[in-house]
C-alpha cells in the first residue's frame, strides 16, 4: 500500500509568525492561502503544512497520487483502495470517503496514542 508523499500538519496560532520561523529554518512556500488559514512550506525533500484553526492537533499527513515534490505519481493507490484495506485490517477510521466516489476524498484515524492521520488525496 503506497500512500503517497508525507508531511507534518501543524496546527498554529498565527500563521504568519509561524510561516517567518519556518522560513529562518529554511523552509520556503510551496504553497496554500494564509487568507485562507493554510500554508504548504518545504525544505528539500521536507514538507510541512501549516494550518490555522482548521485542526485542534498536529497531525501526520499522506497524499496518495502524489510524491515527495508534490507532483502527480502514476498509478497510485486511491484513497478508498486504502480505506478498505485498513477496515479489512480492523483499524477504526474517523472519518471515511464515499466509496461510491472518485476523485479527491480522505479519511481520518488515530495511532494507537491517539495522534491524528489524515490520508489525504487532491486528485
Amino acid at each position: 500500500m503506497d500512500l503517497g508523499a508525507f508531511s507534518v500538519s501543524l496546527a498554529v496560532k498565527d500563521i504568519q509568525v509561524s510561516q517567518a520561523f519556518y522560513q529562518k529554518l529554511g523552509f520556503t512556500m510551496a504553497g496554500g492561502d494564509a487568507t485562507q488559514g493554510w500554508l504548504i512550506l518545504k525544505n528539500g525533500t521536507t514538507t510541512i503544512g501549516l494550518f490555522q484553526g482548521m485542526f485542534d492537533k498536529n497531525m501526520l499527513t499522506f497524499n496518495p497520487g502524489w510524491n515527495a515534490d508534490t507532483s502527480e505519481k502514476n498509478p497510485y493507490d486511491d484513497v478508498r483502495t486504502i480505506q478498505q484495506h485498513l477496515k479489512e485490517q480492523g483499524v477504526t477510521l474517523l472519518s471515511e470517503a464515499d466509496e461510491t466516489t472518485t476523485g479527491p476524498a480522505s479519511i481520518m484515524l488515530t495511532d494507537p496514542d491517539g495522534n491524528p492521520i489524515l490520508i489525504d488525496q487532491h486528485r
